[in-house]
Formats: C-alpha cells, structure tokens, sequence
C-alpha cells in the first residue's frame, strides 16, 4: 500500500498487463480496456491514481536507442561549483540531445564530478560533438569534466508481478 490507496485484484491485473509495455495503437488505454473487460474511462483513472499515489513513477515511451541507430552512449560527467548546479543542470538537462541530467556527490579526492548528463549518437564522435556543445553551454563554470562510455547493453526493468 502506498499512501491511503491499498490496489485491488483489477489494479494488479493492470499493472500486469502494462508491465511490459502499452499496446502499440492508436488507443492504447481503449485496448487494454478491451483486454481486461473494463471501460477505458476506469483503466485510465486507475493509472491516474497510481501515478498519483506513487504505485507507479511514470508512464512513457522508452526507445531502444540500438535499433534506431544510436551506438554510442556517454554519460558526460562535469565538475562545476555545487551553488552553479541548481542553474546548470536544467539548462543543460533542457538540451535536445540530453536524455537525462542529474546532480551527484563527489568523492574526493577520486571523484570530482557532480553534474552528469547522458548523451547519445550514432558513434563515440557524435557523442564528443554533443559535448563540446555543453562544455561551451556551460562555460568557465566547468572545472574539469569527462564522458564515460557504455561497454555493453545492460536489460533494465523494474519490479514484476507475477499474474
């Protein structure tokens, strides 16, 4: 239970059926409806309310960046002034070829970075154009920075229910 909203049987027979993905249609909510003998009115106020209650964090596309061509994953690392970040990292976040950006601790005297941000290309020179575009968005503000590449495809999920 999460909050005051305990889910029921046709909460989880939801979440199971949403689980790995929506229904590739125009009318998704209408066919998961159909799928689960409900009205698309009540499948989507059911989402609502567990996006609203935390029982989910998200509902949203996530594409396979290596069947659209994109090979090349770096997570930029940056060292700017921790009172800079709060600005920076929006601004930086906001950038088109930025698919997330986040503040870290450092772990001196090993680590000194504390703004990262993800960018993704069709190749390593791709990537290091995109980040010579931060490192010129951020300016004097970065002291040091980095790009860490990805060595291989991790399968990310979160948790199950088994139906």
């Amino acid at each position: 239970m999460t909050g005051r909203y305990r889910l029921d049987a046709t909460d989880r027979r939801l979440i199971v059926a949403t689980q790995n993905g929506l229904p590739l249609c125009a009318r998704p909510y209408h066919a998961l409806a159909e799928t689960l003998d409900l009205p698309p009115e009540d499948v989507m106020a059911r989402l609502r309310r567990m996006l609203k209650t935390g029982i989910i964090r998200r509902i949203g596309a996530v594409p396979n960046h290596y069947r659209l061509g994109i090979r090349a994953n770096g997570m930029s690392v940056w060292d700017v002034a921790d009172e800079a970040v709060a600005e920076l990292g929006p601004r930086i976040g906001a950038l088109d070829f930025v698919s997330h950006c986040y503040r870290r601790p450092r772990h001196l005297p090993v680590w000194p970075y504390n703004l990262f941000a993800m960018v993704h290309g069709r190749n390593r020179a791709e990537v290091e154009e995109k980040v010579a575009v931060i490192a010129q968005d951020l300016g004097p503000a970065v002291r040091a920075h980095d790009v860490l590449y990805s060595t291989r495809l991790l399968k990310k999920t979160g948790l199950r229910l088994v139906a």
